[in-house]
């Protein structure tokens, strides 16, 4: 017992000096951490000029959190949500059959079934008496637009004009004193740059996303063939199916464009968005109001892009600007004394290195505008000034609703009304306005008719047309129509 008394008493001691070892151990580690935190006190700290500038750039982060709120506190109330309805008429058994009944029963008896579907988007209110922009795909061929408001009173749209090669369209609704956006200069807009979307993405309206601008004068081939305009502005604000037509703004809430597209493997937002910039649309809704339709300039030249291959054959020193391989003869640029093998640097001080950027810069102007470019020719460089022209090489302005006659066809058209494209439920078409002496009337056929394609090739001008012409095999013309209610269809060929 004493020596198992012995052992236990040891073993205590033993635990008491390791438990007082360990306390003074721990009182010394407190005291010299202590020690180290009164040495570790704030200090007055001189920032190098980087240091600083990163200090503020972060300080300046937070400021922008105000921003966001007044940009998207200006912006909501004047983005609208837009839903449409398409009436499609007829199928292909009426399609193929609807002259023959239109003859048996007349086209008072014929009745025609309907399909109606329904589409949604956004859109941008730019003046207080309900002037509305948005998207042409968002509207094209609907028969009935209703616009709700960010307070969900409802009106109904009506078109002013629309233009696919643009991908913009105007319309309006009855009113005052609605909340509007100004536009801004996109011109001015920047890479890097915070903007907000503002728009109706799934149908969940005013939604607001923040980014910013990616890149400038895009050209995404979303729009279709040469003829139309694409400059995008690309950002990564998130942008869904909704978005079109919608608001991209500022830190002001000014309107710098409006959201047309996405780049997208699943049809969903990936971190690629693009819309149109305000400049261009901006002249665009300007054409509408004055002149019923767009209003195209050329500079009457072909141009390629510099590449590394390009300037070694052709001996480039710089890789600025882009390469003149062919100048229109009819043009305003042959006129101003440019020639193939210049390399076209700016046009009115905006530097241009890419067909995009050229197309978005030129599309701000009019047949009849003059404009300075700047050019480099056997290493010097000079400037021209260039009055731009129309396609048909003049300085005219062409109305909506304005005739002209084709010899071909022997027959005077003009282009299809925003109004009668919406009552057909279709997007593009030249209505017949005079028959004279020619194919037509060999063919019975009634100034009741309008021309929806040429060599399966759809028409909206006397551009379209003489370029389906121009297309035609072994001088075969196919003509693809139908009449002005839209009933049946007629589709004819002829030889030239």
């Amino acid at each position: 017992m004493k020596s198992r008394s012995k052992v236990l008493f040891v073993t205590l001691s033993l635990l008491v000096v390791a438990l007082g070892a360990f306390t003074i151990k721990l009182y010394v580690s407190q005291q010299e951490m202590k020690d180290a935190l009164s040495e570790a006190e704030p200090k007055t700290v001189t920032l190098s000029p980087d240091v600083s500038n990163i200090y503020r750039a972060s300080y300046s982060m937070n400021d922008n959190e105000d921003g966001f709120v007044k940009a998207a506190e200006n912006t909501v109330d004047a983005v609208v949500h837009i839903r449409t309805e398409i009436v499609r008429r007829g199928n292909s058994y009426y399609d193929f059959f609807g002259s023959l009944l239109e003859q048996l029963y007349g086209s008072n008896n014929l009745q025609v079934p309907e399909n109606i579907s329904v589409g949604y988007g956004s859109g941008v209110v730019i003046s207080p008496d309900g002037y509305i922009v948005t998207n042409n795909h968002v509207v094209e061929g609907a028969s009935k637009i209703e616009v709700t408001f960010n307070d969900k009173h409802k009106r109904t749209a009506t078109i002013i004009g629309t233009d696919p090669s643009t991908d913009l369209a105007l319309i309006k609704v009855e009113g005052a004193d609605y909340k509007y956006l100004t536009f801004a200069d996109s011109d001015q807009v920047k890479v890097g740059e915070w903007v907000l979307a503002v728009g109706n993405p799934f149908n969940l309206t005013s939604t607001v996303t923040a980014g910013i601008v990616s890149a400038k004068a895009r050209n995404i081939n979303i729009l279709g063939d040469g003829s139309t305009i694409e400059s995008f502005i690309q950002t990564d604000a998130a942008i869904n199916p909704g978005n079109s037509g919608g608001a991209l703004v500022d830190m002001d809430g000014n309107l710098i464009g409006v959201n047309a597209a996405i780049a997208s493997r699943t049809g969903s937002y990936e971190g690629y968005s693009f819309a149109i910039p305000s400049n261009i649309v901006k002249k665009v809704v300007e054409d509408f109001l004055q002149y019923g339709s767009l209003q195209r300039a050329f500079l009457g030249i072909t141009i390629v892009e510099i590449t590394e291959e390009l300037a070694e054959e052709k001996d480039i020193k710089e890789m600025s600007g882009i390469y003149i391989v062919d100048v229109d003869d009819r043009g305003g640029a042959k006129a101003a004394g440019i020639k193939e093998d210049d390399i076209l640097l700016s046009v009115n001080g905006i530097d241009v290195n890419s067909n995009s950027q050229l197309i978005g810069v030129i599309s701000q102007y009019r047949p009849g505008d003059k404009v300075k470019v700047k050019i480099v020719r056997d290493d010097e460089v000079m400037e021209k000034v260039v009055t731009l022209k129309n396609m048909q090489g003049t300085e005219e302005m062409h109305k909506e609703g304005e005739a002209f006659y084709n010899e071909i066809l022997g027959v005077k058209l003009r282009a299809l009304s925003s109004s009668m494209k919406s009552e057909l439920g279709i997007n593009h078409g030249l209505e017949l306005v005079e028959i004279g002496e020619g194919v037509f009337k060999q063919r019975g056929i009634t100034d009741d008719f309008i021309i929806l394609s040429v060599n399966h090739q759809n028409v909206s001008s006397e551009r379209d047309l003489n370029k389906a012409l121009n297309n035609s095999r072994n001088g075969k013309v196919r003509i693809e129509g139908t009449n002005s209610t839209g009933t049946y269809n007629i589709t004819f060929e002829f030889y030239r």
